[in-house]
C-alpha cells in the first residue's frame, strides 16, 4: 500500500459489470476472511488501485512502482510478507490475484475492519482520507449495481 499515493488505475464507474469474472470469484471468496468484510469493499481497492489488474502501470504485473508498491492490489513488499507471516494460507506471489486478493483481505480485517472500524482499514491500506472516500464511494456502487 502506496502512503499518500494516488494510484494510477483509478477509474470511476459502479457497475459490478466492469469486474472480471476471475477477480469477482476471488473477491467473493476472500470477503469470507472476515465477518465484517464484504466482496465489494475488496473489489473498490481492486478498482482503485489497478482496475482489477488491468492498470497498464509499473508494479501492476511486474517490478513495482514508484512507491515499491507491487502486484493488482498494490503491496508494498514488507506488507505483504508480514501478511503472509501472520496467515500461512496466502500464496506468496503478489502478482498473483488469486494471492493478492486473500491477502488484501487478511490486512484489511487485520488493521481494524475485525473491530467494525471500515475506515481505519481502508487508511491503513493507504494513508489519504481521499482514499477512503473514493474506496467507499466505489465500494457502494458496486453494491449498489448488483
Amino acid at each position: 500500500m502506496a502512503t499518500d499515493q494516488k494510484p494510477g488505475g483509478a477509474a470511476g464507474g459502479g457497475s459490478a459489470g466492469d469486474i472480471p469474472a476471475g477477480y469477482m470469484t476471488l473477491y467473493r471468496a476472500a470477503a469470507g476472511t472476515c465477518p465484517k468484510l464484504d466482496w465489494a469493499l475488496l473489489a473498490g481497492i481492486g478498482k482503485v488501485e489497478t482496475n482489477h489488474g488491468r492498470a497498464d502501470l509499473p508494479g501492476v504485473r511486474s517490478g513495482s512502482n514508484s512507491a515499491g508498491a507491487k502486484g493488482p492490489m498494490q503491496f508494498l513488499g514488507p506488507t505483504f510478507a508480514a501478511v503472509r507471516k501472520r496467515h500461512p494460507d496466502v500464496g506468496s506471489d503478489v502478482y498473483d490475484p488469486a494471492d493478492a486478493i486473500p491477502a488484501a483481505a487478511h490486512y484489511l480485517c487485520d488493521s481494524g475492519l475485525r473491530d467494525g472500524s471500515e475506515y481505519r482499514a481502508i487508511f491503513a491500506y493507504n494513508r489519504a482520507g481521499w482514499y477512503v472516500a473514493k474506496v467507499r464511494g466505489q465500494a457502494a456502487a458496486y453494491r449498489a449495481a448488483a
